[in-house]
């Protein structure tokens, strides 16, 4: 098998919609053929662009740098990319950043109110939000790196911080976080620890608050 039959078969197995990375395509690509990480990423190009010339997958689109879709034609025009899984691969995944904002008060049934806009704290954020106008949402980023074993700790304290800027109308809004903190097994100390080193002292009283109605396990 040559490198482009491998990369065409590997984008033809590809569900459709789903972002195709050429940089998925090229680690495969290199671990397949024990290549050198830069004549892999050159072979990939090269079949890519073989493909798209010669419309070998005849469904195959462009996206932007990088990224490719497999569409379908439906009664209503072609099928898009599935722009929740290039939202997963850019700031959620792999354990790199969180649903945060008014969006995660909705979502903890701490607010009726339905969000205008999707805010997610992530590491590929900087210094402050800034917007992702092609994707729909904003980006922030988190109190501290976020990782596999700090993420649920971090949303969960962001949820805090963030109830006196939401409107809240659910009746027992401690007694809500507190089931969600027993039902996820969060560890009180843990988020003491980290709202005493990343948050304003007013989280620490929500904390507080919230542990005073459940069993959080110190």
């Amino acid at each position: 098998m040559t490198y482009a039959e491998y990369v065409e078969k590997y984008i033809e197995q590809q569900p459709m919609a789903a972002p195709i990375f050429t940089t998925e395509i090229s680690k495969k690509l290199e671990a397949h053929f024990q290549l050198l990480p830069a004549k892999a990423a050159a072979a990939t190009s090269v079949a890519v662009k073989r493909i798209m010339d010669r419309r070998t997958i005849p469904d195959l689109r462009f996206y932007q740098k990088g990224v490719y879709y497999k569409t379908a034609v439906t009664p209503f025009g072609e099928i898009g990319i599935d722009k929740e899984k290039l939202i997963a691969h850019k700031y959620l995944n792999p354990d790199q950043g969180y649903d945060t904002g008014a969006g995660l008060l909705y979502r903890l049934g701490l607010t009726t109110q339905i969000p205008n806009e999707r805010l997610i704290a992530t590491n590929a954020a900087r210094e402050c939000m800034r917007r992702d106008e092609k994707l729909n949402v904003s980006i922030c980023p988190p109190k501290t790196k976020i990782t596999a074993d700090n993420k649920a700790y971090l949303q969960m304290l962001d949820a805090l911080e963030q109830m006196d800027h939401a409107p809240i109308d659910t009746e027992e809004p401690y007694q809500t976080l507190a089931d969600h903190i027993q039902h996820h097994h969060l560890q009180y100390g843990i988020l003491l620890s980290l709202a005493d080193q990343y948050y304003p002292q007013k989280t620490i009283m929500q904390l507080a608050h919230t542990a005073a109605k459940g069993d959080v396990k110190p």
